[in-house]
């Protein structure tokens, strides 16, 4: 797959220009364009660059801590098993980062507390103890 690194920074650089507040909050999940990106690390798709995101950790009303959402489930535990809008997904979590909101383009909605608590768990079993 040819990467279009020019397309990508030319809508981050409006991105970045915008002055929109976006209200999110932990648990969300938002289509957000997190763009084209090197080697390994995950994309987004179409003409925004977007991918589900779920938000973790709010730390202010620019800044938050999320994980990408893909409908490949593999069995490792980099993988976590999710069930969002009744769709068998996995969040990604070697792809943890923080991000910036104004990436944040459309909220698709919350994920229950008893999932969220999970993801959280099994992250801190990969970060933390380093399992």
């Amino acid at each position: 797959m040819q990467k279009d690194f020019e397309k990508w920074n030319q809508l981050k650089q409006k991105i970045d220009s915008t002055n929109k507040q976006i209200i999110y909050k932990d648990r969300d999940v938002w289509w957000c364009s997190i763009g084209i990106n090197i080697g390994h690390e995950e994309n987004g798709k179409n003409d925004f660059f977007t991918r589900p995101i779920l938000i973790l950790r709010k730390f202010n009303k620019q800044i938050f801590l999320g994980v990408p959402l893909t409908t490949k489930c593999k069995e490792n535990k980099f993988y976590f098993r999710i069930n969002f809008k009744d769709k068998e997904q996995s969040a990604m979590l070697s792809q943890i980062r923080v991000f910036e909101s104004k990436r944040l383009r459309k909220r698709m909605g919350e994920l229950p507390n008893n999932q969220f608590i999970a993801i959280k768990n099994a992250i801190s079993e990969i970060v933390i103890f380093g399992k």
